[in-house]
């Protein structure tokens, strides 16, 4: 096999490389990663794998896995999506987001393969698949003793899923996604059972009855072993702390008691029991308590119930979903429950935000909404109408654009005790923390 080089000789055409795959959309399906990934000789055969699906909680269990496994002398390499900010840090090695220069290289690596498959083939891959190509490749290039991988949409057909995974995990099952996984929960179950292969290792966190089914099914299909929530491991006691939370978790193979998670969200200290069952089902043995406690006190969850800033205090969660825009419910109500508040909001893709915003009202006396610069962005005037709906009609609501603009001039409206909350999709989420980080 002839391959011609491309060559990419600075970042700007490494990011330009993947833009151009932009307009492919959403193709569902493993027949053009795997092709693609044959002609690259299968780099993700090279190393084990913790594969990661899940409605939510994804990117912070990839994270805590990724701090864990690392403070326990593992060279890790993460991929995560969507990103936040820019396209290298959906990657990172050993803790650290690929610097431009490492990525520019990483989309070097592959591109005159993907362009062979691509001439030979007569398919194009898309932005998405192009991404888990690469981060197959970088991995393998870096000689990682495991790649912790987040699925991005389901998990049967998700282009992640090419790997034989030495563990599986799923964070937990809810509704999203429902034109794409199916509008139950059993079907939504069944789609992210499937990165279960022969002879697996799977571990779930805490699931909704009615997706007990569809595991137990893919489970038995594949003779795996299914470690599970509350029966074979548990958390034993959570309370709240100054920027986030106590807690004891009873493994696998050990109790961890007194364990502190500077993050905030109740939910977070689930997905941390899901991560350290499944750092011990990979290590198979115990994770040295000390490491755990170091591990733990380095970790972040850019973007999910995020703190960045302070005086006005302004949280920011990617809560795009019903289960994540519940979480930020509680975690308000909870942890911030003495503050007035306005949120700044605007969503993505075909969603009801009317019935996604309901668990947040009565906590915001004023709504800021916005668009993000993205072509799926849901109309500013369609959220006010959902706003309303679900808010009544003593709620004050206006709009502002860009997500920046929305911003500042939520900060305008509250004094320094007061908090302003940002959420909805990803992309407005990441233009509020670029407003915020670069100031």
């Amino acid at each position: 096999m002839s391959i011609s080089p491309h060559l990419i000789e600075t970042y700007d055409e490494a990011a330009a490389f993947l833009d151009a795959r932009i307009g492919l959309g959403v193709k569902p399906g493993l027949e053009r990663i795997a092709a693609a990934m044959d002609v690259l000789t299968d780099p993700q055969a090279s190393y084990p794998t913790i594969h990661v699906a899940g409605t939510n909680g994804k990117t912070t269990t990839v994270r805590l896995l990724d701090s864990i496994l690392t403070a326990s002398g593992i060279h890790t390499g993460t991929y995560v999506s969507p990103h936040l900010h820019s396209v290298e840090r959906r990657y990172s090695l050993a803790l650290e987001p690929l610097d431009e220069d490492t990525f520019r290289q990483a989309v070097a690596d592959v591109a005159p393969f993907i362009e062979h498959y691509e001439t030979t083939s007569g398919e194009k891959l898309t932005y998405f698949e192009t991404t888990v190509a690469i981060a197959y490749q970088a991995f393998a290039a870096a000689g990682v003793d495991v790649a912790i991988v987040e699925v991005g949409l389901g998990g049967r057909l998700d282009a992640t899923n090419v790997v034989e995974a030495a563990v599986s995990v799923i964070t937990g099952i809810a509704m999203d996604h429902m034109e794409y996984l199916g509008d139950t929960i059993p079907l939504i179950a069944a789609e992210k059972a499937a990165i279960l292969k022969e002879d697996g290792l799977l571990v779930t966190g805490p699931l909704p009855p009615a997706a007990e089914g569809a595991i137990t099914a893919q489970v038995a299909a594949t003779g795996s072993k299914w470690m599970r929530s509350g029966s074979d491991f548990a958390l034993t006691d959570s309370f709240r702390a100054v920027g986030g939370w106590h807690c004891t978790v009873d493994g696998l193979h050990a109790v961890y008691e007194d364990l502190y998670l500077p993050l905030h969200g109740r939910h977070q200290v689930d997905h941390l029991a899901t991560a350290i069952a499944a750092a011990e089902v990979f290590l198979d043995q115990p994770i040295e308590q000390e490491a755990l406690v170091n591990a733990l006190a380095q970790v972040t969850s850019p973007g999910r119930l995020e703190i960045v800033g302070r005086r006005p205090l302004v949280l920011i969660d990617g809560a795009h979903n019903a289960q994540g825009l519940d979480g930020l419910a509680q975690t308000v109500n909870d942890e911030f429950p003495d503050t007035d508040r306005v949120l700044v909001v605007g969503f993505r893709g075909e969603r009801d935000v009317t019935e996604l915003l309901k668990p947040l009202s009565g906590l915001f006396d004023e709504v800021i909404v916005t668009e993000a610069a993205d072509k799926m962005a849901i109309p500013a005037a369609d959220v006010v109408a959902g706003v309303r709906a679900a808010f009544g009609p003593d709620v004050s609501i206006e709009t502002a654009t860009p997500v920046s603009q929305a911003l500042t001039e939520a900060l305008h409206l509250v004094g320094e005790d007061d908090m302003v909350v940002v959420t909805g999709s990803l992309y407005v989420v990441s233009d509020a923390r670029d407003r915020m980080l670069t100031d």
